[in-house]
């Protein structure tokens, strides 16, 4: 690892933006992602935000952010006609890819093992690694008393629930992947994607002994993941506020409270006076990863790397 990669902690479509934008702009992150959404759908390992990471710097992502790119849909309308609920629906190309993960697992191979099989048929250059080997799984206890797991919640129920607390089953027997502590050591930086924070983030620090690698670093960096205090596209605002942790950017920054020392936020949220705090360094910057990633990215590495 040269001087200047970061080390980049990632959700799904916010974090694979992130990634393909410093990936862009020259820079080869070690890239650590959330799998409390990982679930078996349809017989098989779908490990949401690690494969819409890879797709995403592989070029071949969809355009709405995740799965492939022009996949077909056979296999789900065979189920369907079969009266099998598909309300989650994986493309077939994206279907084989999780059939491959499932077999791999069976057969005794880590979940690191499939994702370093993954980034290598794909060809991709930066270091993918799931937050842990063990199993993790999100659980979201609404407001109504109802407790989904992440995909039921997110994709079955379109993430309408109001979100009244967050359960990490596994996190207390789960460890970190091989080479996660060490990535988070070594890095000049490390950078947390503006993903959500409660449902992407948060499950990685609930694995043992990230949170505190994150505390001991002395350079952690935030990117928040709303526009104008709110989410451009997700419940992140929403899942913050219903979880009491406040409204607008702000919220943000309790969010990570005692793990980051600077949060960037966009410059329409600048003077949102809730980002009022001694122990934080808050930038304000344009952070729209959809029209200058590149630009972001480069100016990110310039100020922290």
């Amino acid at each position: 690892m040269s001087d200047r990669n970061p080390t980049l902690l990632s959700g799904g479509v916010g974090g694979a933006r992130m990634a393909r934008a410093l990936v862009e702009a020259g820079v080869a992150p070690t890239i650590i992602v959330n799998v409390g959404d990982d679930d078996v759908i349809h017989g098989v390992h779908v490990s949401a935000d690690i494969d819409t990471v890879a797709y995403t710097l592989a070029g071949i992502q969809g355009s709405q952010g995740w799965g492939i790119a022009d996949d077909t849909w056979t296999m789900m309308d065979h189920l369907s006609a079969l009266g099998i609920d598909t309300s989650f629906r994986l493309g077939d190309r994206d279907l084989a890819f999780c059939l491959a993960r499932t077999e791999m697992l069976r057969a005794g191979a880590t979940l690191s093992d499939a994702v370093s099989w993954l980034t290598a048929t794909l060809g991709i250059r930066p270091t993918l690694m799931p937050a842990t080997d063990d199993r993790l799984r999100t659980i979201v206890h609404t407001a109504e008393g109802h407790r989904l797991g992440f995909q039921e919640y997110f994709v079955t129920r379109g993430h309408s629930d109001i979100v009244a607390g967050l359960e990490f089953d596994g996190a207390d027997s789960a460890k970190p992947a091989p080479g996660v502590i060490d990535s988070i050591a070594r890095a000049p930086v490390v950078v947390i994607a503006p993903s959500n924070p409660p449902l992407s983030i948060w499950p990685i620090l609930a694995v043992s002994g990230i949170r505190e690698a994150l505390v001991a670093h002395p350079r952690v960096v935030a990117v928040s993941p709303l526009f104008a205090g709110r989410a451009k596209k997700g419940p992140a605002d929403a899942v913050l506020e219903s979880l009491g942790l406040g409204t607008g950017t702000g919220a943000v920054l309790e969010a990570y409270s005692g793990i980051i020392d600077t949060l960037v936020v966009d410059v329409v949220d600048s003077a949102d006076e809730s980002l009022t705090t001694d122990d934080v360094a808050v930038v304000s910057v344009s952070t729209d990863l959809a029209t200058s990633g590149v630009d972001f990215a480069t100016w990110l590495m310039e100020q922290y790397a």
